[in-house]
């Protein structure tokens, strides 16, 4: 089956998108897209996370749970939207929690694609989502292939921060081989939650402070 993602994804990940279940995924998608159902993001943006961070660039990944349901807000990077959208509440608090941590001013904007382009892998555990109604595409089989893609980049690689925010996030650290990565736990940021640990979490500072110590480029988090 062919994939549009780079490279050194499309390698890593080629025995997974010969598996039954990635064809059911995509058959599922055609078929909900030929009963007329608007499925986001885009086609050409399903794998925008993949695309912008490739494989060797990973040094932090942050885990959201499925893409915004509304027009124009999924972009393939989690929690982010494209410029000229309104910032979600979850995304506000983010940024508030950025300016608390290391004093950088909320953006006019809520596009993270210079996180993204500086290795931070903005992965999302299930890559698309019907308009309208949230987690509806949890269940097509997303979550075994972005399961495997946690596992590789911790299987592969070494040093590398995971950013837990929430319940669905912290439930994944089975995955991840805590003797040579760095995982981050908190509440979620959205706003039923981030005053029940996200807020002061200080994990922005404490992801440089590690990288740093690791002799890797820190994450230069103004957007």
């Amino acid at each position: 089956m062919d994939v549009k993602i780079e490279e050194s994804w499309k390698e890593l990940l080629q025995e997974e998108f010969d598996k039954p279940y990635f064809a059911q995924i995509v058959q599922h998608i055609k078929t909900e897209r030929a009963l007329g159902k608007t499925i986001y993001p885009p086609g050409s943006l399903i794998f925008n996370a993949f695309n912008t961070t490739p494989f060797h660039q990973v040094k932090v990944v942050i885990l959201g749970q499925d893409p915004y349901h509304g027009p124009g807000q999924a972009h393939g990077l989690c929690f982010s939207v494209p410029e000229g959208i309104p910032q979600p509440p979850s995304l506000i608090n983010i940024f508030t929690e950025l300016k608390n941590d290391l004093g950088i001013q909320p953006p006019r904007h809520g596009n993270l694609t210079r996180w993204a382009r500086q290795g931070v892998f903005l992965l999302n555990a299930s890559l698309t989502v019907r308009a309208g109604e949230p987690m509806s595409h949890s269940g097509i089989g997303w979550a075994q292939f972005t399961d495997r893609v946690i596992q590789l980049i911790s299987e592969k690689k070494e040093h590398v921060v995971f950013l837990l925010w929430g319940k669905f996030a912290r439930e994944k650290h089975t995955l991840i081989d805590s003797s040579k990565h760095l995982m981050l736990t908190a509440a979620h940021p959205s706003p039923l939650s981030a005053s029940q640990g996200f807020f002061g979490c200080r994990h922005f500072s404490k992801t440089n402070q590690y990288l740093i110590r690791h002799n890797l480029q820190p994450i230069d988090w103004k957007l």
